[in-house]
């Protein structure tokens, strides 16, 4: 019953955390990263996620990763749940999420094993090794179009699988795998690609989503959540027309902009977001500016935030 219930605490935003690096050492900037949680907290994010893609999870060491899930989980202090991703190796994530469990997080995201040779088999046993082996309730981040939903299926009975982060933008190849997995399972689907497909992945059967936004404008990411959640067209679609501007920049040059757009609107509007670590590169001039004049067009400002 533990877990059934557990998957309905992702029946809103998963805020990924940014990871704030100082300029000129690149080393971590913990008061960043604590002044950060403690926004997404006042601003009512219920899930917050340390060491996801948007955290710059892989230009993070393996100490540094375990310290962020250990200092977030100070931080945030019972007051939302921490969903601490892990991933690599097997055996790099097993003692990853092992050592989440140790310091307090609720739950662990398994990233996609990031490798150039993986197959359905293989992936599968991945997730299938991971979840067995830490008792913590997990959630798969589902993100490589080739490999098959088969692998989704077969997980679904694990008791300790609670939700799927699907960040593969195909919509009946979504609905059909959501369809298929049976509701006894207690799966809680997630739109891993944020509010511009939020909407859809919703009408899908997604329960909710996965945002970067929320680290600068949370307030239009929950006026997105009611909204769907109200089954409000009208206000869905007028959010989504306000929002999809600034999602397309990030997903310029194959999704290379993802993480520099957040953490250059935070700065822009005087959040603490620091620089990228390669390889995400500085923001391109023309893309600043591209970006300025979509905050002014929210009217955002540095006193706006505060």
């Amino acid at each position: 019953m533990y877990y059934a219930e557990f998957s309905k605490k992702f029946e809103t935003i998963s805020g990924i955390t940014i990871t704030p690096f100082k300029k000129n050492s690149k080393e971590i900037d913990w008061s960043g990263v604590q002044e950060n949680v403690e926004f997404l907290i006042n601003k009512g994010v219920k899930v917050i996620v340390p060491c996801g893609n948007t955290s710059e999870f892989y230009s993070l060491t393996i100490e540094e990763a375990k310290e962020e899930i250990k200092r977030v989980v100070e931080y945030v202090n019972g007051r939302a749940t921490v969903l601490a991703g892990i991933g690599y190796s097997v055996d790099t994530a097993i003692e990853m999420g092992n050592y989440a469990k140790e310091v307090g997080a609720d739950s662990i995201m398994i990233h996609m094993p990031i490798h150039p040779y993986i197959t359905n088999e293989g992936a599968f046993d991945y997730f299938q090794t991971i979840i067995e082996a830490i008792d913590l309730p997990s959630v798969i981040y589902f993100k490589d179009h080739h490999l098959s939903d088969d692998i989704l299926f077969k997980l679904a009975p694990l008791e300790k699988l609670v939700a799927v982060k699907y960040a593969v933008n195909d919509l009946p190849r979504f609905a059909s795998i959501v369809q298929s997995v049976s509701n006894e399972y207690h799966i809680a689907w997630i739109c891993g690609t944020a509010e511009k497909w939020a909407p859809f992945f919703h009408h899908a059967g997604a329960v909710g989503f996965t945002s970067g936004l929320v680290n600068l404008y949370p307030e239009k990411s929950f006026q997105m959540l009611k909204a769907l959640q109200s089954n409000n067209q009208e206000e869905t679609w007028k959010v989504w027309r306000e929002v999809v501007p600034f999602e397309n920049l990030r997903a310029k040059y194959n999704n290379g902009n993802n993480v520099v757009v957040i953490k250059e609107a935070m700065e822009q509007i005087g959040l603490n977001a620091g620089i990228t670590r390669q390889p995400v590169s500085k923001l391109k001039e023309n893309d600043r500016e591209e970006l300025r004049s979509i905050l002014n067009s929210w009217g955002l400002t540095q006193l706006s935030v505060k």
